[in-house]
């Protein structure tokens, strides 16, 4: 039974990952649903966690919209995420981020890394 699982999970696992690591700002384009008409949708923001391996394996994004924050939760191999693209590169020494939460305005950046 967990072998059928697993080749069920090994299917819907994307191969072409994007590479992208915690701080790093990226752009996602996400699949929307309304009614029977779909559009897709940009999330610019700064990646502060990974979760989860194989095909659970999730990110969360966090960007500042008008004074608030705003965080979403992205499945990495869902067929819902279309594009994944790295704008710049954070310099960070922490795996999760969760204290720009608390930060305002330029306290909340994370540095950008030369490659």
């Amino acid at each position: 039974m967990s072998e059928a699982l697993k080749k069920i999970a090994a299917d819907s696992m994307k191969s072409e990952l994007p590479q992208f690591e915690i701080g790093d700002t990226v752009k996602i384009s996400v699949n929307i649903r309304e009614g029977e008409r779909e559009r897709i949708q940009m999330f610019e923001g700064t990646v502060i966690a990974k979760k989860g391996s194989g095909v659970a394996e999730t990110f969360t994004v966090r960007r500042v919209s008008y004074g608030v924050g705003v965080e979403r939760v992205f499945p990495i191999h869902s067929p819902n995420v279309k594009d994944v693209q790295v704008i710049r590169h954070g310099k960070v020494r922490r795996s999760k981020l969760y204290y720009l939460r608390d930060r305002v305005g330029k306290a909340a950046k994370v540095k950008e890394q030369i490659r």
